[in-house]
């Protein structure tokens, strides 16, 4: 058993959330009980997630995904009420971390997507984008298999680059935007979790290759890795659960 404000500021304490310009709320978005024995993580906080959770007997839930967006509807009805009144209703601690946990040097989402694809010296390069080696050099498709073998699910690929893969960028998520940083770097491939009409252009006229590997596909390793060391840190039960998602 842990006290909830410990595991807080211990995250705080980690991930720094105040250094971040950020699209929601860091931390705490749902108060539940002040004492945690178990925490459930996923990638985002949904009705089937926060089920799973209540099933699982948890007093906290951590995700990448949580709520109250900017931009969206203030109003606590619909969709919003019921995730909100079935973590009330358990007393279940909801915690979100967004851009902190995809920056996180050890924890964070673009770190541990480097370890799943065994990319070497895996290094910020600017922004949220991240920059690295493969062991060997691949062909195009052959890195397209390896992805898709890594994340069990099949990216798409797009654009005409070099023949041999060496010096990979990546950024997981919603990310594709950032494929200029890439092509700035002078990177043979890009990797993203989504992809948008232009980026097949950007991909194709400059002569990158990109690969939109799933935005769910690419964010499951943070939580995974905070909830973890939280486990060490505090001596609470941790589970991750994984509920699909095919984008």
């Amino acid at each position: 058993m842990a006290s909830r404000n410990e595991i807080l500021r211990t995250l705080n304490d980690w991930l720094a959330p105040q250094d971040f310009k950020d699209y929601c709320p860091n931390g705490l978005q749902v108060e539940g009980t002040e004492e945690v024995r178990t925490i459930v993580s996923g990638v985002t906080a949904s009705r089937a997630l926060v089920d799973a959770a209540i099933e699982a007997d948890a007093d906290m839930i951590l995700v990448h995904h949580g709520y109250f967006w900017k931009g969206e509807d203030q109003a606590i009805r619909g969709m919003k009420r019921d995730r909100i009144k079935r973590l009330l209703e358990h007393d279940i601690n909801l915690v979100a971390y967004h851009l902190p946990l995809d920056d996180h040097p050890e924890y964070g989402n673009n770190r541990q997507l480097a370890d799943v694809l065994g990319f070497l010296n895996p290094r910020p390069l600017g922004g949220l984008v991240w920059q690295g080696e493969l062991s060997a050099p691949m062909a195009p498709r052959a890195f397209a298999e390896l992805i898709g073998e890594r994340l069990a699910r099949a990216p798409l690929w797009v654009g005409d680059g070099s023949a041999e893969i060496s010096r990979v960028g990546w950024c997981t998520g919603a990310a594709q935007g950032f494929i200029g940083s890439a092509l700035e770097a002078g990177l043979d491939a890009y990797i993203s979790g989504e992809i948008s009409e232009p980026t097949t252009h950007t991909a194709r006229e400059c002569g990158i290759h990109y690969y939109a590997a799933g935005h769910h596909a690419t964010e499951r390793y943070g939580v995974q890795a905070l909830g973890r060391a939280l486990e060490q840190a505090f001596g609470v039960s941790h589970r991750f659960i994984d509920c699909d998602n095919p984008v």
